[in-house]
């Protein structure tokens, strides 16, 4: 039994259920970005700005779990060039993701004018 892999399942099985509360918050945010484009609501402007920036330096933090991790197998040495090609595959990914989810967070930030359509994916 791998314990370290049995270990990774379970705090994977947290982060998706953070998943579900950012969710929850995406769904949150967007009704006052709606109403802020209805209505003008600068209240509602800056509680979808505020929600956004919370939910992404939440995802940045979970994302920063997933390349931590796979540096850590990346770094393995003594196995396959198939399980080789897998962790370089996932290390450029999980880079990737990193890369976006703070970019996205330098827009939320920068963004005063809601210009840019902001979501987790």
């Amino acid at each position: 039994m791998n314990i370290n892999r049995i270990k990774q399942i379970e705090t994977e099985n947290k982060i998706w259920l953070i998943y579900l509360v950012i969710i929850s918050m995406s769904y949150f945010a967007n009704y006052y970005e709606k109403d802020y484009f209805k209505n003008h609501n600068l209240k509602s402007k800056e509680i979808y700005q505020k929600t956004n920036t919370i939910v992404f330096i939440t995802l940045i933090i979970i994302y920063l779990y997933f390349e931590e991790d796979s540096i850590k197998s990346f770094k393995v040495k003594n196995k396959s060039q198939k399980k080789k090609l897998y962790d370089t595959l996932t290390l450029i990914a999980s880079t990737a993701v990193l890369i976006s989810g703070i970019i996205f967070l330098y827009i939320i930030i920068d963004d005063k004018n809601l210009d840019s359509e902001i979501a987790f994916n």
